[in-house]
């Protein structure tokens, strides 16, 4: 196996977790900008990530939907990671790992 691919492989999950957290922070504050997803409880609950990804009850205005904007790229980074993950595994040799 080769130092890049080794690199690649020890790196790539904390890259994807990076980005899911980042995510999850995007989506909290999308839902305090948007007053039909605000929590008005006081229990803490999870991300309403559906409905920030779907822009559903999602305030319009330009910052929010930059925010949303932006989670997304992250979520798509995350699959992208995914996939050269599964190309990179694909690529390996089975006598290079013995």
């Amino acid at each position: 196996m080769s130092p890049a691919v080794a690199t690649y492989m020890s790196i790539w999950p904390m890259l994807a977790l990076a980005m899911l957290v980042g995510a999850i922070v995007l989506s909290y504050k999308i839902e305090k900008r948007s007053p039909d997803l605000t929590n008005r409880t006081g229990v803490p609950r999870m991300a309403m990530m559906l409905h920030t990804v779907t822009n559903w009850k999602v305030a319009r205005d330009k910052e929010t939907q930059r925010l949303r904007r932006f989670m997304l790229l992250l979520m798509l980074g995350i699959v992208v990671v995914f996939i050269v993950t599964g190309f990179v595994i694909s690529t390996i040799d089975e006598s290079a790992i013995q």
